[in-house]
């Protein structure tokens, strides 16, 4: 039977909201899997937007290899939290975590909430 478990994002501190710094890949961590291939990580992730503009964001989902791990969008101004991973599952090659990563448009404009549901 299956082990579920709810986890805070790995780059959170305590399950604060991680600050986008970076504006350019490789972007700034927003959560690493672990290294098994068997643990599945089910993330949710959510983007709030501090500027007085709409501000674009990329998640790196499992690596920086663009267009394939990039999932882009806009998040408009003084909104969120906008969904932005809705539960997409991801699990570590057997012996190298992946990793989810954030850039924007406008660096410290952008905030990543979310959690993990961990199904070992």
């Amino acid at each position: 039977m299956a082990i579920f478990s709810k986890e805070i994002l790995s780059g959170s501190t305590g399950g604060l909201p991680v600050l986008v710094t970076a504006t350019a890949s490789t972007g700034t961590t927003i959560h690493a899997t672990g290294t098994s291939s068997s643990v599945l990580d089910e993330i949710h992730l959510f983007a709030y937007n501090s500027d007085t503009e709409t501000v674009s964001v990329t998640i790196q989902f499992g690596g920086t290899t663009s267009p394939d791990q990039d999932v882009k969008l806009s998040v408009p101004a003084q909104t969120g939290l906008t969904y932005v991973i809705p539960g997409l599952l991801l699990a570590g090659t057997g012996s190298v975590a992946r990793t989810v990563y954030a850039f924007a448009g406008t660096g410290s404009k952008i905030t990543i909430s979310g959690y993990v549901n961990r199904i070992a």
